[in-house]
């Protein structure tokens, strides 16, 4: 896997407290609920490439699967 980007993003403290309480309501950390919002949304624009990969569904791994640092 490539390594992941780090970007610096600044919030208003609203924001960030209502995608904190969504991300928890979808199992998913804030991190991967803001990723998984701008994927949604180049999706519905047309501007998802096509060599992205997929994002791990929410919650914790089923026992079988391989951790995606390993």
């Amino acid at each position: 896997m490539a390594e992941r980007k780090k970007v610096l993003l600044r919030l208003d403290p609203a924001v960030h407290d209502a995608l904190a309480r969504w991300a928890g309501d979808e199992l998913r950390s804030t991190n991967a609920q803001i990723e998984f919002l701008l994927r949604r949304a180049l999706a519905d624009a047309g501007r998802l490439p096509g060599s992205v990969g997929r994002m791990r569904r929410p919650g914790r791994p089923a026992k079988d699967e391989t951790p995606e640092d390993e």
